[in-house]
């Protein structure tokens, strides 16, 4: 009878990754393990036929045979050694897979539990900064190694000593049926090590708080609400262990003539009414200096002109975003007695020609609203 393929037993794909392969024999081997299912025979047979398709497949040097020759890679082995499907505890090896699969949860390393805590630095910038970049020196809160005991947070001239909970291995494993289950030390809260005479510095904490000076390089092109990570100038790990990061979370200020948006900068420019009407040059800032915008006639306020290359690159790269001017017709304050009577002798010259000349937006709100009334009183 032809063997089963051990892609197939496992339910995965031929391209399945190792994290795929744990998942699924993890999966199918709770369910047919023979301590779940006492006397049937038919599961136990199931599940050696699993568990010898993922000793294959778990194993690189084994998959690539299977993979290359097939059943055949390993059929001398299986009748000369005991192994492949027939042999040794299930349940022993079930254990080793939850220890493998969650190690990450339950036997973790006790010196990563005890690194040093991340830390969040915000610092306000000017628009100008965050596009061309700054080096600021920042004071930060932190907890580092005590100059007393060095360290291990024991007075000076003595010496933590070894658990007798956990032996000093800082772990307790806990056999729950075919499950075993690795939990922290309830004694030496994962140390390994208990502080019989502490620090009078540090309170056998090991560290102490002080305020660290950093320069920080903030790089050009950075936003609101980005993060710049320096790796290891967080808090000091305990007892040795690594420190944490510290991340830089940029803010930046409000511009009183720019807005941001992604790459591209926004202003408003405001003109008079008689350089809209009759066209002209002026000049706006960017944040490289001045340049000159030519303003086509008969401009009407909202416009939007386009300055290419004149706004941000992001610090992630790429091109340069634009500079949009938006125009703002400004209505005339504070005349005086001669501009007024100009004034009143151009609106007068504007009632000699048709509206639709001079103001075609007024005359096409005036026409909406003419119809508008007509059709009420139909």
């Amino acid at each position: 009878m032809a063997k089963l393929d051990y892609y197939e037993i496992l339910g995965i794909p031929k391209d399945a990754e190792e994290r795929e392969i744990k998942n699924a024999y993890k999966r199918l081997a709770m369910k047919f393990h023979p301590d779940r299912n006492p006397g049937n025979a038919e599961a136990e047979a199931k599940f050696k036929e699993i568990k010898g398709a993922y000793e294959v497949l778990a194993d690189p040097k084994k998959r690539a045979a299977y993979d290359k020759y097939g059943h055949s890679a390993f059929e001398q082995r299986c009748m000369g050694e005991g192994g492949g499907f027939g042999g040794g505890s299930s349940t022993a090896d079930f254990s080793d897979l939850f220890g493998d699969v969650f190690g990450d949860i339950f036997g973790s390393n006790r010196r990563q539990r005890n690194r040093g805590a991340d830390l969040c630095y915000k610092i306000e910038l000017s628009l100008e900064e965050a596009v061309r970049g700054v080096t600021r020196q920042i004071r930060i809160p932190v907890l580092i190694i005590c100059d007393a005991c060095k360290g291990n947070g024991t007075k000076p001239g003595t010496a933590p000593i070894t658990c007798s909970t956990c032996n000093g291995q800082g772990q307790l494993q806990i056999r729950q049926g075919f499950f075993a289950v690795q939990q922290t030390c309830p004694n030496c809260k994962g140390n390994g090590k208990i502080i019989k005479y502490p620090c009078e510095k540090c309170k056998g904490h090991g560290r102490v708080e002080h305020a660290k000076a950093l320069m920080v390089k903030i790089p050009s092109g950075v936003d609101t609400s980005d993060r710049i990570r320096l790796s290891g100038k967080g808090e000091e790990g305990e007892h040795g262990s690594p420190s944490g990061d510290l991340y830089v979370q940029i803010q930046v200020r409000k511009h009183p003539i720019f807005e941001r948006e992604e790459n591209n900068l926004y202003c408003e420019v405001p003109i008079n009414f008689a350089m809209a009407a009759l066209g002209g040059e002026i000049e706006v800032p960017t944040l490289n200096g001045k340049i000159k915008l030519k303003i086509p006639t008969e401009t009407q306020t909202g416009k939007l002109f386009r300055m290419r290359g004149k706004g941000v690159k992001s610090v992630r790269g790429g091109a340069y975003g634009d500079l949009l001017c938006r125009v703002v017709v400004e209505t005339p304050v504070n005349l005086n007695l001669n501009q007024k009577k100009l004034l009143s002798e151009l609106e007068e010259s504007f009632g000699k020609t048709t509206g639709k000349q001079n103001s075609p937006r007024s005359q096409s709100f005036i026409d909406g609203v003419k119809k508008f009334f007509e059709d009420l009183t139909r």
